[in-house]
């Protein structure tokens, strides 16, 4: 019998449970060993729950336990997840985790204290919900350069950007439909404004490049200010808006990485990722671009990464999967500033400033556009350099182009 605890009882936690029910035999037959929770720490009384003789309030006794082979993290948060995922790895306890912020802000820290102690340290479910893709970049990929990952990684601003797209709504109604749905939250900050994703592919990058990218070397930008203008000017084009968190490989061996709203061609994998559904590409050097699609989030998707990162911690018991990536060492991270992108810009500046400035470009338009207002697309330039051209010409809308 090989014994497990939960740290929480959120939605991802009850979705561990469900999947260890219903899958029990199947996971003892892979395992050699049926597979139990044990104990379940809570913060908060169920009454009636029909776990609740599982339910400790006690870390220190989770930690103390030797039955307790691996401990599943999922609180959310940095603390006190940061402090009883320390303890468990030093007690000699695996631990898998969902937790993305913890790992973009502390995950160095938590991978060296599991290297000492020699315990596993798993965390597949903290990108991309259930889609296998932190794995397969580290394996299956392993004969890659890895170049560049890009993915649509929040299902909360997929949903609203679909349906600005499909339906015409805008962003104030759209986010409202989200959040009746359940998809939103009541403070839905952390999907709008970017800092999900901007946790999401801090990871990937740590993993890509196997350097530590840490947030505060990425640049987030959310979808607040998508409007139905730049949906109907993206459709002109024969692009749709989606929020990308991008990790790349420079051409001088540097990196970058950075989330923000772009214009996609519809010729892109990307730009049929639709919904809460989740997308990311992976583009290496000897296979190519490879599509990694599925829900990105839900207790249950998120569960069956939870559960295979225990099976696998496990499995590998006397082994351990070095995971870690390096505190320092190339490439080193640059600002997206330094990203080559064809632009989008939409102003009502007039047309002298804008020839005095990029010269003879082609203006798009649309029915609804007000006398004006122009709308271009740019060669392709570093951001740097196009605000040194834009100087204090004002800007209704900013977007990068992505073929």
């Amino acid at each position: 019998m090989s014994k497990i605890a939960l740290l929480g009882y959120g939605v991802v936690a009850r979705g561990v449970l469900e999947v260890l029910a219903e899958n029990g035999a199947l996971l003892a037959r892979r395992l050699g060993a049926p597979l139990e929770v044990k104990s379940i720490l809570v913060r908060r009384d169920f009454p009636g729950d029909p776990n609740a003789g599982k339910f400790v309030r006690d870390f220190a006794g989770i930690c103390a336990d030797p039955e307790i082979e691996a401990v599943v993290e999922v609180m959310g948060g940095e603390e006190p997840a940061y402090t009883y995922t320390a303890a468990a790895l030093r007690a000699g306890k695996h631990v898998v985790t969902a937790n993305k912020q913890l790992l973009a802000h502390r995950g160095q820290e938590l991978l060296d204290i599991a290297g000492e102690t020699g315990v596993n340290y798993l965390f597949e479910a903290s990108v991309g919900g259930g889609i296998p893709i932190l794995r397969p970049l580290r394996e299956c990929l392993s004969a890659n350069r890895v170049d560049e990952v890009c993915g649509i990684l929040n299902g909360t601003t997929n949903y609203i950007l679909t349906e600005m797209i499909q339906c015409g709504t805008d962003f104030s109604e759209a986010l409202s439909q989200a959040q009746a749905l359940g998809y939103a939250e009541a403070d839905p900050t952390a999907d709008v404004e970017g800092l999900d994703a901007q946790r999401k592919i801090c990871i990937l990058a740590d993993l890509a490049f196997g350097r530590n990218m840490p947030p505060e070397a990425v640049s987030a930008q959310g979808i607040r200010a998508v409007s139905r203008e730049d949906v109907e000017y993206a459709q002109r084009l024969g692009c749709v808006v989606k929020l990308l968190g991008r990790a790349l490989r420079l051409p001088d061996g540097t990196a970058a990485a950075y989330v923000a709203p772009h214009f996609i061609s519809k010729t892109n994998l990307l730009s049929h990722v639709d919904g809460v559904m989740n997308g990311i590409v992976v583009r290496g050097n000897a296979v190519g671009e490879c599509l990694f699609y599925g829900p990105g989030a839900g207790g249950r998707a998120t569960a069956s990464a939870v559960v295979s990162d225990v099976v696998d911690a496990l499995l590998h018991a006397s082994r351990r999967k070095d995971w870690g990536w390096a505190a320092s060492g190339a490439p080193e991270p640059q600002s997206a500033a330094a990203v080559v992108s064809r632009w989008f810009l939409r102003t009502d500046a007039g047309l002298a400033p804008i020839g005095a400035a990029f010269g003879n470009v082609q203006f798009l338009s649309h029915s609804g556009a007000p006398a004006g207002e122009y709308a271009f697309l740019t060669p392709p330039m570093t951001e740097t350099a196009l605000l040194a051209r834009v100087g204090d010409m004002p800007l209704l809308s900013r977007y990068r182009v992505l073929d």
